[in-house]
This record gives structure tokens, sequence and C-alpha cells, in this order.
């Protein structure tokens, strides 16, 4: 197993080809992709023959140390979703590094989203030299704002895009949150 970083109760490891029916699995699930893209599953084929392979693809691609990581329980080996630093791309963000994380519902609520992310961001601020860490969802997807929160990142802006298929909550826009590390320094560095 290529280990990127541990937590308390969780291994954040490379993705392999091995893991195309839990990264199916989740992509797939109705409540994971609600509030992402165009709020509807994604079909296995596409996680097979794009998504997987981009991931791995991004390994040698992406600046060292950044990427997607799979979360394993540390206690069961289960599968439980990922987290990812990378330069950031999703729709809104302009410049910084993206923290991104995606978790399977059957864990929601146990802090597994906020106990990596926290994770990653120290990880970016004290190994990784990034200057800023940057992340986005919907505004209505006030659970995932909470996990920024609690990660150190805070409220940026609000701001409204055009999507071709606008899902449920579109309507009141999308919210960037970010920190930067001379900030995440003097509120975390020192924990």
């Amino acid at each position: 197993m290529d280990i990127y970083l541990e937590t308390r109760r969780m291994t954040l490891r490379r993705f392999t080809g091995a893991d195309v029916d839990a990264l199916a699995a989740l992509h797939g699930h109705p409540e994971v992709m609600r509030y992402i893209d165009d709020g509807r599953p994604v079909p296995r084929a596409d996680v097979e023959q794009r998504q997987l392979p981009r991931i791995l693809d991004e390994y040698a691609e992406l600046p060292s140390g950044q990427g997607c990581f799979a979360a394993v329980e540390k206690s069961t080996g289960a599968f439980l979703g990922w987290f990812e630093l990378r330069p950031a791309y999703s729709v809104g963000l302009n410049g910084g590094t993206e923290l991104g994380y995606r978790l399977l519902p059957s864990v929601w609520g146990l802090g597994y989203a906020t106990e990596g992310a926290r994770a990653l961001v120290r990880h970016a601020f004290t190994e990784l030299a990034v200057d800023r860490i940057v992340a986005t969802t919907m505004t209505v997807n006030t659970a995932s704002r909470r996990v920024m929160e609690k990660a150190g990142l805070s409220l940026v802006r609000t701001f409204f895009e055009d999507w071709d298929e606008p899902i449920e909550g579109a309507e009141h826009g999308d919210v960037e949150y970010a920190v930067t590390r001379e900030a995440w320094l003097r509120g975390h560095g020192d924990r």
C-alpha cells in the first residue's frame, strides 16, 4: 500500500486499479453526487474508463504530494471515500491549491471528513509549502461548508455560474472558502 498520510482513524493512500469497485460505488451513489456537477450518479463505465485512469495519471502529472487519495479506515481497512489536494480546477476558483473530499454516506456525521480535511490542510502548509488552500461547494451544502470551516477555511464569497443543467439549490449560488498559510499558522500552527 502506497501510504500518503495517516490520521488517527484513517490511512490516505494512492488509488490503484483494484479500487475501481469502491470508486464506482462512491461516485455512483445518488446522495454523494447530489451537490456535484449535474447532481447525478456517475455511471460505472465512466469511472472505469475516465475517472480512475485520470486519478492514476495525475500522481505523475501534478506537483509532488498532490492528487486524489483513497481514505480507508485503519481498524477495518474499509474504503471510506477520498480526499484530494491539487491545483484549483473547480468552476469558480481562480488559483490556490484545492482541497476536495467525498465520503460514503454510511460515515457521514462521524467526523471523518473534518479529520481528513484538517490533516490535508496541515500537510499542505507544513510539508508541501502551499501558500493558499481553497475549496468550493454549493451554498446549500451546509455539511460540506461546516467541514471547510472546521478545517480552518473561511468564507471568501458567494458566486453564481451559468450551469447547462442547474440542479436544485443552484439558484443560491456556490461558495468559495480559503485560508492562507500565514493565517493558518497564526491559528493552528502550534497545535
